[in-house]
C-alpha cells in the first residue's frame, strides 16, 4: 500500500531545521557506540533520499520488532501536526533506505502499514513502549507505522 499519512490540526511542536540536522549528525556517532541502544531504547540510524532535495538524510530513530521479525518505525513526530520530514523521503524513495543497526548496515525497503496489519502492530508498539500511546494523543492525525523489510 502508499504512504499516505494526513497532517493534523493540533499536535505538540516539531523540532526541526538546521540546528536539528546538525544534532542528528552529533548524535549518529553515540548511536553507533552504544550498538544503538540509547537510556533502554532501541535506536536505528536512518539513511534517506531527501523527497525535494534528492540529497542524502541520516536521522537517528527509534525502532520496534514487527510481528514478522521486520523492523518498525513510528512517524510520531512526538505527536506534532504534521509527520517528520523523514516520512516524506521515504514515501518518495521507499527503495533507497538504508539503516544502521548495532553494527550493520542493512539496505531495506519502507511500506506503511495500514488496516488491520497496523492496528495488530500498533497494539505491539504502545504494549511495548507506552510513549507513542502519549505521542498519539497530543494529535488528531494517525501516527504512520513503517515496517523496514530487509533488501537482499
Amino acid at each position: 500500500m502508499s504512504f499516505d499519512g494526513r497532517a493534523g490540526t493540533r499536535g505538540a511542536r516539531q523540532p526541526n531545521g538546521r540546528a536539528w540536522r546538525l544534532l542528528n549528525k552529533l548524535v549518529a556517532p553515540v548511536i553507533r557506540r552504544r550498538a544503538g541502544r540509547v537510556i533502554g531504547i532501541d535506536i536505528l540510524v536512518l539513511h534517506t533520499v531527501g523527497h525535494r532535495s534528492g540529497e542524502a538524510r541520516m536521522t537517528p530513530v527509534s525502532w520496534l520488532p514487527a510481528a514478522d521479525g521486520n523492523r518498525l518505525i513510528i512517524a510520531s513526530a512526538a505527536g506534532a501536526p504534521s509527520n517528520p520530514a523523514w516520512y516524506y523521503n521515504l514515501a518518495a524513495h521507499p527503495d533507497q533506505v538504508r539503516i544502521e543497526v548495532g553494527n550493520q548496515t542493512i539496505d531495506v525497503r519502507a511500506e506503511q502499514l495500514h488496516g488491520a496489519e497496523r492496528a495488530a502492530e500498533w497494539e505491539r508498539i504502545i504494549a511495548a513502549a507506552p510513549r507513542f500511546a502519549g505521542y498519539q494523543l497530543k494529535t488528531d492525525r494517525e501516527l504512520p507505522v513503517i515496517k523496514l523489510s530487509d533488501r537482499h
